[in-house]
């Protein structure tokens, strides 16, 4: 039961950390954005705003991948160069 409640905390934790990284990232594409339309009180915001939304999902992503690799415990490949037909 303890494992649960860590589990959960690492998850809060990597979209905590995803909604940092997209807001870093919707900011500096906003700015960008707003630098070549020469409206920065415009863009900027739109960004951040883009970030905010796209950022858990970034985290969320990460954790998901992370999840099939450790499940995929039985991946063995026969490398045996010996033909089994008879």
């Amino acid at each position: 039961m303890n494992d649960n409640k860590n589990d959960n905390h690492k998850k809060k934790n990597n979209a905590y950390a995803g909604l940092a990284i997209g807001m870093c990232i919707g900011l500096a594409v906003g700015t960008a954005i707003g630098a070549a339309a020469h409206n920065f009180g415009l863009w900027m915001p739109i960004g951040l705003s883009a970030g905010l939304v796209l950022g858990p999902l970034l985290g969320r992503g990460n954790d998901d991948e992370r999840e099939d690799r450790t499940d995929d415990t039985d991946d063995t490949v026969n490398t045996d160069d010996t033909d089994d037909r008879q």
